[in-house]
């Protein structure tokens, strides 16, 4: 099984300078290509594949002395990416490739010869490189790849294959709806709730303070190279809070459930609202779904998704009685038929982990509504999917609630479970 560790690297000043020829020397190599194939596809219609702007390396380096002091294999594998990520364009998975800039994040790809050891990383011409090895990389290293942010630290992701193979997955154990929002980050079907961290708003005046020095700062300046640094550098703490709420969080849900069921949220549609996107983008929906799913094949456990369009909040998971309209302000409600008081965001992660059982179990999309607000195409599933917190006959007092606070409780788990 193929996994990934990301680790810090600590290069010295003339590593750091082997470095940067080398991420210029890719760039611009990229660059080259991208651009001969958009000419050629202009000129005769017909497209360059990655391996045969492959076989002109020999000739570039001839005209361009720079490109010799690369490692070879590095040059290699650019034209082989740019082949993938049009392959991936016209199969309708990413965007049209585009030219690569010195101003954003440099990397370059080793596919192989690349040593590992306790403290340090033995890259081709580039020599030893201090490293942080905070996880054990055990199997064979497929490919490295060396990357530089804004803030100019530096980082090796390690591919490797464990030898191991895939667990499969099985729905024996404890099912979970998860409700996902912005005054709660997540509610889930069992009645926890997890604040929202608000990590934007705890570093807004830093990061505003350092955007008011930059703007003043000179076009081209040494000094607005220096204080475009500073704010790369809150952008960093911010997204590395997020990070770390979000793998602590996605870590303790996957370790304490078997199925998983969140809703496919189209969060750049959502994103159109002006007035919450902020709000919006700086919670990180996307990123926690992702790392939910990753997490949740690795330990031969089911992640599922509900269609975006199900109606999870309107409907009544006792009686699947579904009201006309629920506006975002209303928080509780009750329900007309049976008289059920419901939480909304609590009401909604059931309802997701009602629709998600459905789908494992019959195998098909399409919503549970689809025959009646009343009926239920599986009752023997719809039984055993909605028991309750508590007794039947207590279903219409308002469900009690734990409200946890992920920031607080995350940092208690030991270091090497918080990922």
């Amino acid at each position: 099984m193929l996994k990934v560790v990301k680790v810090r690297l600590y290069p010295d000043v003339q590593q750091q300078q082997s470095l940067a020829k080398a991420f210029g020397s890719c760039r611009w190599l990229w660059n080259y290509c991208l651009n001969l194939m958009n000419q050629t596809y202009k000129e005769t219609g017909k497209g360059l594949s990655g391996y045969t702007v492959k076989k002109l390396i020999p000739q570039l380096k001839k005209e361009h002395d720079g490109l010799a002091l690369t490692y070879s294999q590095c040059l290699q594998q650019v034209c082989l990416n740019l082949g993938v990520a049009f392959n991936n364009f016209f199969e309708k998975r990413a965007k049209y490739p585009n030219f690569k800039s010195k101003h954003v994040l440099q990397s370059i790809q080793y596919p192989q010869n690349v040593k590992l050891a306790n403290n340090h990383l033995t890259l081709p011409k580039i020599g030893d490189v201090s490293a942080i090895i905070h996880r054990p990389v055990e199997g064979k290293i497929k490919t490295v790849t060396i990357s530089k942010n804004c803030s100019n630290q530096y980082f090796a992701a390690i591919l490797f294959d464990d030898g191991k193979e895939k667990p499969e997955s099985n729905t024996d154990g404890k099912v979970i709806g998860i409700d996902l929002g912005l005054t709660h980050f997540a509610v889930t079907s069992d009645g926890s709730k997890f604040d929202n961290p608000r990590i934007l708003n705890k570093h807004d005046l830093n990061l505003k303070f350092k955007q008011q020095q930059l703007s003043r700062k000179k076009k081209g300046s040494n000094n607005r190279i220096k204080s475009r640094k500073k704010v790369a550098r809150v952008h960093r703490k911010i997204a590395n809070c997020r990070e770390d709420f979000l793998h602590k969080l996605s870590r303790r849900i996957v370790n304490e459930n078997q199925v998983i069921v969140v809703e496919n949220l189209n969060v750049k549609g959502m994103m159109q609202n002006h007035c919450l996107a902020k709000s919006i983008h700086q919670i990180g929906w996307g990123m926690f779904c992702t790392m939910l799913k990753y997490k949740a094949e690795i330990e031969g456990k089911i992640y599922q998704e509900v269609d975006r369009f199900f109606p999870s909040s309107k409907t009544c998971h006792v009686c699947l009685n579904q009201v006309g309209s629920l506006p975002l302000d209303v928080r509780f409600w009750t329900c007309e038929k049976c008289n059920t008081r419901h939480d909304r965001d609590i009401n909604a992660s059931i309802n997701l982990r009602d629709e998600g059982l459905r789908i494992l179990t019959s195998g098909t999309g399409d919503k549970a509504m689809k025959c009646g607000l009343g009926g239920f195409p599986h009752e023997q599933l719809h039984q055993e999917a909605c028991r309750p917190d508590v007794s039947r006959s207590n279903r219409g007092r308002k469900k009690s609630t734990t409200t946890l606070s992920v920031g607080q409780e995350a940092h208690t788990l030991p270091s090497g479970q918080c990922r």
